[in-house]
């Protein structure tokens, strides 16, 4: 822990940016508060008791208090380790059994997650919603239903290969960290991930072995958990090989580029860790480092983009996404007010913060309503169920994906206009040459284009 972290100047800048503090209005929920009380508690003046506990993970350490300290004081992450010491004081055994023997294994945590796909592919869920019967359930359960995608028929660890090969020359040896969420909720999307990597010169090495990046243990304050996690992925990508390391999800590239800082202070893993953290970059963030091909296909929409807190201020990558959508032919980009105001999710918040969670997130829908949007694209999985359950809510129409999916979405648009012309090829082969003009096969060809995008 920095103690420098303590000595706040009371200035009340934080108090402008923080989501928790602009819906409470209270000093306690407000960065310089939590400041305040760490210190005192830390200092034992105060008791570390469940109230000052409380505040500790009331705060969605979104770290934009960190952004604006005009002294560098870093509220957020003084927040996440004074849960740290009270974990140390008071351990908790439920922590243990969540974040130590459940979500760092993977094949567990299929298991735990196999009602939630059989409540998806057996119709039930669908079933469900046209009686009506969500109505009858408390509307934080009816919210946490509504917050999820439609889920894959298996996860995608079980089906992705160790090794995907580039569509034509390799040009680079790419890890792919395939994070829990990704996996088991996101599947398509991270398949989707992986094929815009091989068809930019990418043979992209996924380890199946790969477990949590360890953020959910990291804000419960159990950080000597997420040290066991960072080594066996360290280990892990050593093995790989690889010359980078790209993550399609937020948190987890969060997670992994601390990896150096969280092992500094360790002997064995010191060097390796800054070596493993200092190749770890998000999607977007590799692919316009790299002469990326830009999609002939077109996506006739409009979309707007809400940065993660832990891709923009976590990582600072916010203009690459950006830069990304906007090479898509036919794809007008439109700004999202106030893109980078946290959405409430936090992770667990929706379930521990649930009222907060929700005020929160009502800023977030009215700006997105206010760009007319057909999509709104997010690269934390987190983020992306928060943004489901916003538009569900309102009922909007809208659909939340990520940036990658609407890349692959145009590559695909591709091979669909080739297919097209194809056809058209056969046509014009056995009809009079009257209709063989460009003009026409061009108009026809945009007009199965077109009837593509309604689908």
């Amino acid at each position: 822990m920095r103690l420098d972290n303590l000595n706040c100047i009371r200035c009340g800048l934080c108090l402008a940016v923080c989501p928790t503090y602009r819906e409470v209005l209270s000093e306690t929920a407000s960065p310089r508060g939590r400041a305040f009380l760490a210190r005192k508690g830390l200092e034992g003046e105060l008791a570390l008791s469940p109230n000052l506990i409380e505040q500790m993970y009331a705060c969605f350490d979104c770290l934009a208090c960190n952004d604006i300290c005009p002294v560098g004081i870093h509220p957020a992450d003084l927040a996440v380790d004074v849960r740290r010491v009270q974990e140390q004081i008071q351990p908790a055994a439920w922590k243990e059994a969540l974040f130590g023997g459940l979500i760092p294994k993977p094949r567990r945590m299929e298991f735990a997650t196999l009602p939630l796909r059989l409540y998806e592919q057996l119709g039930i869920r669908r079933l469900t919603y046209s009686l009506g019967l969500p109505r009858l359930v408390p509307k934080q359960v009816r919210d946490l239903d509504a917050m999820l995608p439609h889920l894959p028929q298996r996860p995608l660890r079980q089906v992705l290969p160790k090794v995907i090969e580039a569509d034509d020359e390799s040009r680079y040896r790419v890890g792919f960290f395939l994070g829990c969420a990704q996996s088991l909720i996101f599947a398509d999307e991270s398949a989707a991930t992986v094929r815009v990597l091989s068809r930019n010169g990418c043979t992209v090495i996924a380890p199946p072995e790969t477990v949590c990046c360890g953020m959910p243990a990291l804000g419960y304050g159990r950080s000597d958990l997420v040290r066991e996690q960072a080594q066996h992925n360290i280990a892990l990508f050593e093995q790989a090989q690889v010359e980078v390391i790209v993550t399609d999800c937020a948190t987890c590239g969060s997670t992994l580029k601390e990896y150096g800082h969280l092992l500094a202070d360790d002997n064995k893993w010191a060097a390796r860790a800054a070596v493993f953290s200092a190749k770890v970059q998000d999607v977007s963030e590799f692919l316009m480092s790299i002469p990326l091909e830009k999609p002939q296909g077109r996506v006739e929409s409009r979309v707007t983009y809400h940065d993660p807190c832990h891709l923009r201020r976590g990582q600072g990558v916010w203009q690459q996404p950006r830069a990304l959508l906007q090479m898509i032919d036919g794809l007008e980009f439109v700004e999202l007010p106030e893109a980078d105001w946290c959405c409430g999710s936090a992770g667990s918040q929706l379930i521990t913060h649930y009222e907060t969670s929700l005020k929160v997130l009502k800023r977030k829908t009215d700006n997105i309503a206010s760009t007319q949007a057909d999509y709104v694209a997010s690269g934390c999985p987190g983020c992306q169920m928060q943004l489901s359950l916003s538009v569900r809510r309102r009922v909007l129409e809208v659909q939340v994906v990520h940036p990658i999916a609407l890349l692959d979405r145009a590559y695909n648009k591709e091979s669909i206009v080739a297919i097209d012309y194809g056809r058209i090829a056969k046509h014009i082969a056995k009809s009079p040459k009257s209709e063989t003009r460009p003009d026409v096969i061009s108009a026809v060809a945009n007009d199965l284009c077109r009837l593509e995008e309604g689908d």
